[in-house]
């Protein structure tokens, strides 16, 4: 064991954060801490430091504790993501038993975000990272602990297996539901039966004769019927009483959006690019860009930091010689720097000034993002950065566009809103063009990728994953094109040592020139999961 927490409780001046009666970390621990903005990670962190104290309880560390903080000092001309190195290096070169990680993978592009996760795989000790990169989380914990409800909930295996877990969860609610309204409605009407027989039980039926209402004595022989019959009733009644409810799930109902021009601009060319460069200052990021877009595509732009993704963004918006928009085409843009919106307004108003919906569906996408009933009437000034960055992807969502352009949308979101952001697009019937370094976003937005790479602008007509495969089918032919020239240049040696001749000494130097060149681009790929510093 390298730590232990007892009956912790954790506070801000304004509420409490936590309350766990026991935490303990082991050897080993792969432990990826979730949950929602505000709810007491980055605390936590500070408090198993020993830099924060708790309101109550006791922590024992058996082993050294380092701290890699979410806010990071930033000194010099460096970027953010060079600081979030040099963090991240120090951290590591300490080798204390227990490293306590908050979103180490800040400002990084992905090549970046794959080294750490090798640095962590690597890592003899424990750790527990704050991070809300699903894909980091699944590459490199082995455990979860996610903070809901002012206390922690603990789960084996990664990420995706904790999603596995909470569904599985959801469903067994579900059904849960389900069976209590079936045996709520069985009992209802059992009830409304023996109530009817009850009010009719005084009346003498048809085919009674006579004789036989002269023997029994109609009157009290009913009353005795009735009394009973509402006896029963009473005892159903009781049980109905004493039966356990249970809460209807949430369930999210499908969206029904009116997007202006979709059905004309579907499957259409709405965006063309030609000869489009990417240059900026003396620096040519990319050269000569040629593709388009269709109405309803889904496209990412992926690359390194500095490889020109918002310039491509840009260039797209103001470019009128290179890139020809459908005049049906109207475009929403979201920018981090949130100007779109008004910081004196409310939500809902912020989001109604643009919005061509109706105030049902407007409350239904707030819902989505997680503002509930009087939550829509908080003023934008005292939201958190997450929860301005879901205002303004609403304002936009909902406005009279038809293509939303989105610059890093998922930066400062939680995992919670980030998945709901990601079925907010999936349903979106129009156009999206968005710049993410979040894998796992990519992965489930995307139709087409456009990608930077080493000075050159590709553009890929599929998804994610098989842009993915696109690159290791493309290493496996240059590895086997490398093996033919092998087989090719020991030819021409044994030949060469045979019969030497002007034309055989000129095949086996174009050979040797060819291997160099396939060589490069065997490192060049290698180099892909192991970059280079900064």
């Amino acid at each position: 064991m390298l730590l232990q927490a007892n009956e912790l409780t954790i506070s801000v001046p304004t509420r409490t954060l936590l309350e766990v009666k026991s935490l303990e970390v082991y050897e080993g621990d792969r432990i990826g801490l979730i949950g929602k903005n505000g709810t007491g990670k980055s605390t936590l962190l500070h408090t198993l430091a020993g830099e924060v104290e708790p309101e109550r309880g006791e922590i024992i560390r058996y082993s050294t504790v380092s701290l890699l903080p979410q806010l990071k000092k930033h000194t010099g001309h460096k970027s953010g993501g060079e600081v979030t190195q040099r963090y991240i290096q120090q951290a590591f070169s300490k080798q204390n038993g227990l490293l306590l990680a908050d979103e180490p993978t800040t400002h990084l592009d992905q090549k970046h975000i794959e080294w750490i996760e090798q640095l962590f795989s690597q890592w003899q000790g424990a750790f527990i990272v704050v991070s809300h990169d699903r894909a980091f989380l699944d590459a490199v914990c082995t455990k979860i602990w996610e903070i809901a409800d002012e206390t922690i909930h603990q789960y084996v295996g990664n990420y995706e297996v904790y999603s596995v877990q909470k569904q599985q969860a959801l469903e067994t609610k579900r059904q849960a539901y389900e069976n209590y309204q079936a045996k709520k409605q069985q009992l209802e009407r059992a009830i409304m039966k023996k109530e009817q027989k009850a009010s009719r039980a005084t009346k003498k039926p048809k085919q009674l004769s006579r004789s036989e209402a002269k023997i029994t004595g109609a009157k009290p022989y009913f009353a005795k019927k009735q009394k009973k019959l509402q006896q029963t009733a009473k005892a159903l009644e009781t049980r109905l009483e004493k039966l356990e409810k249970v809460e209807k799930p949430f369930e999210e109902k499908p969206l029904q959006m009116h997007i202006p021009f979709q059905e004309k601009l579907s499957g259409r060319n709405i965006i063309q690019v030609a000869h489009l460069d990417g240059k900026v200052g003396n620096k040519m990021l990319w050269d000569d860009a040629n593709f388009f877009i269709r109405g309803g595509d889904k496209v990412a732009i992926i690359g390194e930091n500095g490889a020109g993704k918002t310039t491509l963004l840009r260039k797209l918006l103001t470019d009128k010689e290179h890139v020809t928009i459908s005049s049906a085409c109207k475009i929403a843009y979201f920018k981090q720097d949130l100007t779109l919106l008004d910081e004196e307004a409310s939500i809902l108003d912020n989001v109604k000034e643009t919005a061509i919906h109706d105030e049902t569906l407007i409350r239904t996408v707030l819902a989505r993002l997680h503002f509930y009933r009087d939550d829509v009437y908080k003023q934008v000034n005292v939201l958190s950065g997450g929860e301005r960055v879901k205002v303004a992807l609403a304002k936009l969502f909902l406005s009279n566009s038809n293509a939303l352009i989105l610059d890093e949308p998922t930066n400062f979101l939680d995992i919670e809103a980030m998945e709901a952001l990601e079925k907010l697009l999936l349903e979106y019937e129009g156009t999206v063009l968005f710049v993410s370094h979040d894998r796992r976003f990519v992965e489930k937005i995307a139709t087409k990728i456009i990608a930077m790479e080493e000075g050159e602008l590709i553009f890929f007509d599929g998804t994610y994953e098989q842009f993915q495969q696109r690159n290791s089918e493309d290493k496996r032919n240059v590895e086997e094109q490398l093996l033919l020239i092998e087989t090719k240049i020991s030819d021409v040696l044994s030949r060469l040592s045979l019969e030497p001749s002007k034309d055989l000494e000129a095949e086996f130097q174009a050979l040797l020139q060819q291997k160099r060149t396939l060589q490069k681009e065997v490192a060049g790929t290698k180099l892909q999961s192991s970059p280079k510093t900064w």
